[in-house]
């Protein structure tokens, strides 16, 4: 499918990474849930929560190994400063290793969201900010994203 931002997040991911990177409030994390099947822009972009972008035709990988990734503060680097000399703001993702898939449990896309209390265990609790191309073919071996920014405010 293609890379869009959620309505939702269009303007906050900036501020919800130093959230997180902050540990304020604690328990708040970045979720990065793997995806089966995608879905366009114009059709997904409206929902407000992981459940409401789940129940478009975005369906959550979890077969074969593949998890949710939980990236809490530790994880993330600090929050850079904006980049007055190109005008823009950006925040990257660590590397994530999903360990082993088995085969025939591919990927599409790969939904980015913030959890503003991971202790309170509910899609409908979760905001995604953005759905990126994640095409992967699994053989067995070990997945690994090596994102780097994944957004940019400009």
């Amino acid at each position: 499918m293609a890379n869009f931002a959620f309505n939702i997040a269009k303007g906050r991911v900036v501020e919800l990474y130093n959230r997180v990177e902050s540990n304020d409030p604690t328990n708040c994390a970045f979720i990065l849930v793997p995806c089966s099947a995608s879905d366009t822009e114009a059709n997904a972009q409206d929902a407000d929560d992981l459940t409401a972008a789940l129940a478009t035709a975005i369906n959550e990988q979890t077969g074969g190994g593949w998890v949710r990734k939980t990236l809490e503060s530790a994880e993330l680097a600090a929050l850079p400063s904006p980049d007055d000399t190109n005008n823009r703001y950006d925040v990257s993702l660590p590397q994530v290793t999903w360990t082993t898939p088995a085969a025939s449990n591919n990927t599409t896309g790969l939904l980015v969201c913030y959890d503003p209390d991971t202790t309170g265990g509910t899609d409908a609790n979760i905001i995604p900010l953005g759905h990126y191309d994640f095409a992967v073919t699994t053989d067995g071996n070990n997945v690994v994203l090596n994102s780097g920014v994944f957004w940019r405010a400009s």
